[in-house]
């Protein structure tokens, strides 16, 4: 999450970044993938996206759930598309099926790694099968 997300909602955005070029990028970076500057963001927590790929991971890090299961997603957005790289909320998915990013106060233990739970960040996205 950077740390300009919108909280209007209560929840951080899950934010993507648009550069000169037209490419867009999530994370968002400072420079785009061509080096073009960056011209905006796009909030992806409003679309939906596709599941490009997916797998379970059962040999997780320290206070990661296990299973845990992963996508590879693609946000199709007005002037251009993004992937994501996210946990899903349940393994009852399939290649092609329509995704919506939910936010998730904890995605793993923050007690469980080596380093200092207030050096980080804790939440985030996980993606859940759209109605």
């Amino acid at each position: 999450m950077s740390p300009e997300s919108d909280f209007a909602a209560g929840e951080p955005s899950m934010e993507a970044a648009r550069y000169a070029d037209g490419s867009i990028t999530y994370p968002p970076h400072p420079l785009g993938p061509g080096g073009a500057e960056r011209t905006g963001t796009v909030d992806l927590s409003d679309h939906t996206a596709t599941v490009v790929t997916w797998t379970t991971s059962t040999a997780t890090p320290p206070g990661v759930r296990e299973p845990n299961h992963l996508a590879i997603v693609e946000f199709e957005i007005e002037d251009g598309s993004v992937r994501a790289l996210g946990q899903l909320t349940t393994d009852d998915i399939e290649i092609g099926d329509d995704v919506k990013p939910v936010y998730i106060e904890e995605l793993r233990d923050p007690e469980a790694g080596i380093r200092e739970p207030a050096s980080q960040q804790w939440d985030g996205y996980r993606f859940e099968p759209a109605d």
